[in-house]
């Protein structure tokens, strides 16, 4: 599906687990009991004690240059749609750069601390705009009217389990063709570390399919570190495959949490973990598991917890 074909299609108003952006509040509905989403999903693979750190002791992560030029750009790319198809040049979208940056200030005033001086700041704001100039050449806004953009996709599978997440932008062709698009702010990564990022995109492809019964036709991850773009075109058995090793993985987790048994597993991410005076790989010793935790994984707030893509995360607090 190329970026001419892609047209103004919707999936509907709050159709089966794909609900109408304008009607996905936070909180506006109780959350399902097991939910799963890709990020949390993805902490686990990397790591179950850090999955642990994140959902069960909810421990605080100091906000990174990186982290958060990501969640900028998110926002910009967002905003970039609001403006009529002529509009959306490079020059719209610089210009988009300092009020997003006002409002992620705003809501989150500690983001400021990050630089020492505005120096520093205008040469970080500089490096937003080198991602944002990279996006225009992979593809041409102008020719593209999403369906959606920041999609919040939630689906309960016939075990019961719940998937939930969202979408940075979801593309409908005229013909019904479905592309799940992903922005990256890093750099495509080696093939090793290709496979996580293809089971994030699988994992909203398993959420649409189950949702709208139709397999999206591309999946498309766009990296605005080094301008590269990573298709992918799955397929029902493909699908399968992903929400077999969704329900294991899920089962996997509660075993952990059951068992109170969170391994650390060391690897090259290990580098930017916030974490690693307290773990044990690093000769660190973990806190006691709070006696408050519930038995039931299902009962523990925020497991399933996504932020969106364009909003910075919460800070978490260390217990209640």
């Amino acid at each position: 599906m190329g970026d001419e074909a892609t047209g103004a299609a919707d999936l509907g108003p709050a159709v089966a687990g794909v609900p109408d952006e304008a009607t996905v509040t936070e909180g506006s509905r109780a959350r399902p009991a097991r939910s799963l989403s890709p990020s949390r999903a993805g902490d686990f693979l990397t790591c179950p004690l850090l999955y642990r750190f994140r959902v069960i002791d909810r421990l605080p992560e100091p906000p990174s240059p990186a982290a958060v030029r990501g969640t900028l750009v998110h926002a910009v790319l967002e905003h970039l749609f609001d403006q009529p198809a002529p509009g959306r040049t490079p020059q719209a979208a610089h210009s988009l750069v300092a009020p997003e940056w006002e409002r992620l200030t705003a809501e989150e005033p500690e983001l400021a601390g990050l630089f020492e001086d505005e120096a520093e700041l205008a040469v970080w704001l500089e490096g937003a705009g080198v991602m944002l100039d990279r996006y225009f050449t992979l593809e041409d806004p102008r020719r593209i009217e999403p369906a959606h953009r920041e999609l919040a996709v939630e689906v309960e599978l016939a075990s019961g389990l719940n998937l939930r997440g969202y979408i940075d932008r979801l593309d409908v062709a005229p013909g019904g063709e479905i592309r799940i698009v992903d922005y990256k702010t890093g750099t495509a990564p080696p093939e090793e570390f290709e496979a996580r990022a293809l089971f994030q995109m699988r994992f909203y492809a398993l959420a649409i399919w189950r949702a709208q019964g139709r397999v999206p036709s591309m999946l498309q991850l766009m990296y605005l570190g080094n301008g590269e773009i990573v298709r992918y075109q799955p397929d029902e058995s493909d699908l399968l495959a992903t929400e077999r090793k969704v329900e294991a993985l899920w089962r996997a987790i509660e075993r952990a949490h059951q068992n109170r048994d969170w391994r650390p597993r060391p690897g090259r991410v290990c580098e930017w973990c916030a974490h690693q005076a307290i773990c044990p790989a690093f000769g660190g010793t973990p806190p006691p598991i709070p006696d408050d935790v519930p038995a039931s994984l299902a009962e523990v707030p925020g497991v399933a917890e996504e932020a969106p893509p364009s909003r910075p995360p919460a800070t978490v607090p260390a217990g209640p």
